[in-house]
C-alpha cells in the first residue's frame, strides 16, 4: 500500500486569507447593519455599533431614495457609464489593435503606445482645474465633457489591455483573411473583434467600476449644470456638521447593486482576459 502523504497547510498564505476576507466582510457587516438601523441605535459604544437591529426596517432605504432622487440618479449613473464602456470598447479596441500589430515593426507605434500607456502616470489632480476651465469654455461641462474625459482617462490601460491581449491571437488568422480578400477593417470586426470578447468584458468592468464610483470628474465639470450622478448625491448625507450614516450607508448599498449584477454577469470572462491580456 502507498502510504499516505500528509498535505501541509501553508500558514502563511491562510492567514493571509483570512485577514484578507476580514477586510472585505467586516465593512460589508457594519455597512448592512448600519443601514437597517434607526439613528436611535446608533450609539457611541462599539457594541451599539456592531450589534443587530432591534428590528429590521427599509425606512433608510425609502428616506434615502427620497433625498437622493434615487431614480432620476440612477438613470444619469447608468447613462453615463454605458456610453463610457461602449464608446471605450470600440475606440480603445481599435487602438490597441492598430499599436499590437506594429509596435514591433514600427518606431512611430512603439511611440504612440509608449504616449498612450505614460498617461496611466499622470494625477487627477493636475488635470482638474484644465479640464474645468477647458470643457467650460469649449461648452461641454455638463455629461458629455464628463463621457468624453472618462473615455480618455481610461484609454492608456484599456489599450495596455487590449495590445497585451493580442500577442495571444495568431495572426495567421488575419494572413488567411487577407488571402480571401478581406480588408483590414472587415478582418478586424469579423474575426479579431470577436475573438477578444474576454477582454471586452474585463475592460468593460474596471472602465464601469471607474465611471459608476468616481465623484470627482462629475462633481469639478458638472458642476451647477442641475445633473447629478449617484456619488454626487449622496454627498447630501456629508454635512459640515456631521453624516447622517444611516441614510447614507443604505443609500451605497442601493447604488451597489447594479454594478455588482453587472460584474456578475462578466464574471467568467474576466479572469481570461486578464491573464490573457497580460504583456508578455
Amino acid at each position: 500500500m502507498k502510504a499516505k502523504v500528509k498535505e501541509r497547510v501553508n500558514w502563511p498564505v491562510t492567514i493571509l486569507l483570512i485577514l484578507g476576507l476580514i477586510t472585505v466582510i467586516f465593512p460589508l457587516y457594519l455597512t448592512v447593519v448600519i443601514a437597517f438601523k434607526k439613528p436611535s441605535e446608533m450609539t457611541n459604544s462599539i457594541s451599539g455599533i456592531l450589534s443587530l437591529p432591534k428590528s429590521w426596517s427599509l425606512a433608510n432605504f425609502a428616506e434615502a431614495m427620497q433625498v437622493t432622487d434615487f431614480w432620476r440618479s440612477l438613470g444619469n449613473s447608468i447613462l453615463i457609464t454605458v456610453i463610457t464602456v461602449v464608446i471605450s470598447i470600440i475606440l480603445h479596441s481599435m487602438i490597441g489593435y492598430a499599436i499590437g500589430r506594429n509596435k514591433g515593426k514600427s518606431k512611430f507605434y512603439k511611440f504612440a503606445y509608449l504616449y498612450i500607456v505614460s498617461g496611466m502616470f499622470v494625477p487627477f489632480a493636475i488635470l482638474m482645474m484644465p479640464l474645468v476651465k477647458q470643457t467650460s469654455q469649449m461648452g461641454i461641462a455638463n455629461a458629455v465633457g464628463v463621457v468624453i474625459c472618462y473615455v480618455v482617462f481610461y484609454m492608456p490601460m484599456n489599450v495596455l489591455l487590449y495590445s497585451g491581449y493580442l500577442t495571444n491571437i495568431p495572426i495567421a488568422l488575419e494572413e488567411a483573411a487577407r488571402v480571401d480578400g478581406a480588408s483590414t477593417w472587415k478582418t478586424y470586426w469579423s474575426i479579431i473583434f470577436p475573438i477578444m470578447k474576454p477582454m471586452h468584458a474585463t475592460v468593460a468592468v474596471l472602465t464601469a467600476l471607474g465611471t459608476w464610483n468616481d465623484v470627482m470628474t462629475p462633481l469639478v465639470i458638472m458642476s451647477g449644470s442641475g445633473m447629478n450622478t449617484l456619488p454626487l448625491a449622496q454627498l447630501t448625507f456629508q454635512t459640515q456638521f456631521g453624516t447622517n450614516y444611516n441614510l447614507a450607508f443604505a443609500s451605497y448599498l442601493l447604488a451597489l447593486l447594479p454594478i455588482l449584477i453587472f460584474y456578475l454577469i462578466c464574471q467568467k470572462q474576466i479572469l481570461n482576459g486578464v491573464v490573457n491580456g497580460a504583456v508578455k
